[in-house]
């Protein structure tokens, strides 16, 4: 019977659930219901819970407070699509409630789900029931309930997620569309996966011995910017590296150990590793000379290195500040799906482009990584895609610049949007004209189904070619320019006075212009423009004002 897991354990469990979610990321995207390859939930909650599992590795020690931290920081970093972001704030508030004790038990895990189910709703602005929301919430209700009876977390665990597939499978039933396409909620399955593989490390019945990419978030001038404003608080000021060579013949693998656990009572960030013919150290303390005399006792030092870091971080504010100073007042940030429609975007006065859409969902991170790079104060970021909406949102913690977000759902929302930007008005004044402005524009798109199933009156096999508009499907066919021409007869009007169809990279110029000229003559009263959008996926992302 285990009754408590250590940061040890809890290291293992974290990297269970991210091994585990990567094998079956598939299994999770193929539960889609909309029959558009899309930024993928399954592919989505993997990129997050893998930003969230390297943050854990290069954890320098088991602390539950660091591990938590870590855990959560990598998450946020990570956070990608509507189905990422919950994940990080369920992870979130599971890691708030989890940094405070020592060991973990049944009854503080229930109670820290139930801060992660807590924080999660409280990200969405409109939460619905039969979503991944529910499944948290159900799971963690439950959990706080079997834990009053049950001590044992192997038993607990097994409890909570057969509780929680349990209100899987009634997610149906709660959402009409997962009813008519005969699946469950696919960012409650992966959820599932994810505690699954807690269970398993838990228990030991599977080597989750997962190696994970190496790389580290940039850092930008705003990164900087905010680690010096808070010089204060920097606790260790001496950054020592060093490595031991030539051991003494009494030195042991016990010693290099407890040298380790010497070196986490002097300062943090520690790393400690190697064996008795080498040990690499680094630590950062405010007694180098202890750091240094410890590891005498074990053999001889080369390659020592010793950094005042408060002194760096004194000439980095001066440089920062100076900076500072040259900042504009507003700037733009867009995402868009193709070089194309960058270029365009450019043109437009934008000041940086993060490549992506429906097909390929930037991370808060790179939103955030962008919004650092524009030299203003104030930056507007357009997600173009309502599945990056949520992301956006979250960059705003992740940066020290006033970001706001104009929660535009497709490219032609976004260029009407930064086509209302006057870099001479106002904030307030720029928020409400680009709202109005992406509100007043039709879009649509024309793409190819991945699945066969029935949705919105249709009849779909895969590969047939598909129009929609943001809400439903609206032609369907064989070849792209019919399709595409069916689907603007349904949507245009008399209030329509230009169409602009950005075509694709499957689509070649002499076809686009084609469907020009047939739409030239059908709606002569029309201004209609084709731009080459070089797009994936997607033949025509269609804009009608």
């Amino acid at each position: 019977m285990q009754k408590s897991i250590n940061g040890a354990i809890f290291r293992k469990m974290i990297i269970g659930g991210v091994s585990l979610l990567d094998q079956n990321k598939q299994v999770v995207d193929s539960l889609n219901v909309f029959p558009v390859p899309d930024g993928d939930t399954g592919t989505n909650m993997f990129l997050t819970m893998k930003s969230a599992g390297n943050e854990v590795n290069n954890c320098p020690d088991n602390t539950l407070l660091n591990l938590c931290e870590a855990f959560a920081k990598g998450a946020l970093r990570g956070a990608r699509g509507n189905s990422g972001v919950i994940t990080s704030q369920i992870i979130k508030g599971l890691t708030k409630s989890l940094s405070t004790v020592e060991n973990i038990t049944t009854k503080n895990f229930a109670k820290a789900m139930m801060e992660g189910s807590k924080v999660a709703y409280k990200a969405v602005t409109k939460p619905k029931e039969g979503t991944i929301l529910t499944v948290i919430r159900v799971m963690s209700e439950q959990a706080v309930e079997i834990a009053k009876k049950v001590s044992d977390l192997e038993e607990f665990f097994k409890l909570v997620i057969e509780k929680g597939e349990e209100v899987l499978q009634q997610t149906p039933e709660m959402l009409p569309v997962l009813k008519k396409a005969g699946v469950v909620d696919a960012g409650g399955r992966g959820l599932i996966i994810i505690f699954t593989g807690f269970y398993k490390a838990l228990i030991g019945e599977e080597d989750f011995n997962v190696v994970f990419e190496d790389g580290q978030p940039v850092q930008t001038a705003d990164d900087v910017i905010a680690d010096i404003n808070n010089l204060a608080d920097i606790e260790f000021g001496y950054c020592t590296e060093y490595m031991i060579i030539n051991m003494h013949k009494k030195t042991t693998e016990a010693d290099i150990e407890k040298l380790k656990e010497k070196l986490m009572q002097i300062g943090d960030s520690v790393l400690c590793i190697g064996d008795l013919l080498l040990v690499k150290v680094h630590v950062h303390t405010n007694q180098p000379n202890l750091a240094l005399g410890y590891a005498l006792e074990l053999g001889e030092l080369y390659n020592l290195k010793i950094e005042n870091m408060r002194e760096q971080n004194r000439e980095l504010k001066k440089k920062a500040g100076q900076k500072q100073e040259n900042l504009k007042e507003l700037g733009m940030v867009s995402v868009a799906p193709g070089k194309g429609i960058a270029d365009l975007m450019k043109d437009l006065m934008i000041d940086e482009i993060i490549q992506g859409g429906q097909t390929m969902n930037p991370s808060a991170a790179d939103i955030a990584t962008a919004v650092d790079k524009v030299p203003a104060k104030t930056v507007y970021v357009f997600p173009n895609n309502k599945n990056i909406i949520l992301a956006a949102e979250q960059a705003k913690g992740l940066t020290t610049k006033n970001l706001i977000v104009i929660p535009t759902r497709s490219v032609p929302e976004g260029i009407s949007a930064c086509l209302a930007f006057n870099p001479e008005a106002s904030i307030e004044e720029n928020t409400e004209s680009m709202s109005n402005a992406y509100t007043n524009v039709k879009s649509a798109s024309v793409t190819y189904a991945v699945r066969a199933t029935h949705v919105d009156g249709f009849d779909l096999s895969v590969g047939e070619v598909i129009g929609l508009d943001d809400k439903a499907i609206l032609a369907k066919g064989n070849l792209v320019n019919p399709t595409t021409e069916d689907l603007i007869s349904k949507m245009i009007d008399e209030s329509v006075v230009s169409v602009t169809l950005f075509y694709g990279e499957d689509v070649k110029q002499e076809d686009a212009e084609a469907l020009r000229d047939v739409l030239a003559q059908k709606y002569p009263e029309c201004e209609i423009t084709v731009i080459d959008g070089g797009q994936p996926v997607y033949y025509y992302i269609i804009s009608m004002e």
